[in-house]
């Protein structure tokens, strides 16, 4: 879900540095292209990590129920 997400950030803020050169009032375009493109690489990492914590999540479950199964 997030990768989407990393993923447009990351484009929008390569066209920001490198395609367009943009005048925003009191901002400037390339510094905004960095920081856009440094939350895409976080989102990517945040949803890599959040699903790692899920799949151990789910396989620690998974286990207890097979263990409490072959309880007499």
């Amino acid at each position: 879900m997030w990768i989407g997400l990393g993923i447009v950030l990351l484009v929008i803020g390569a066209v920001l540095k490198w395609a367009l050169n943009v005048e925003i009032p009191y901002v400037d375009d390339d510094i905004l292209g960095w920081i856009l493109m440094i939350a895409g690489v976080a989102a990517i990492i945040f949803s890599f990590i959040a699903q790692a914590q899920r799949q151990n999540f789910r396989t620690t479950n998974e286990t207890r129920v097979e263990d409490i199964e072959r309880r007499p």
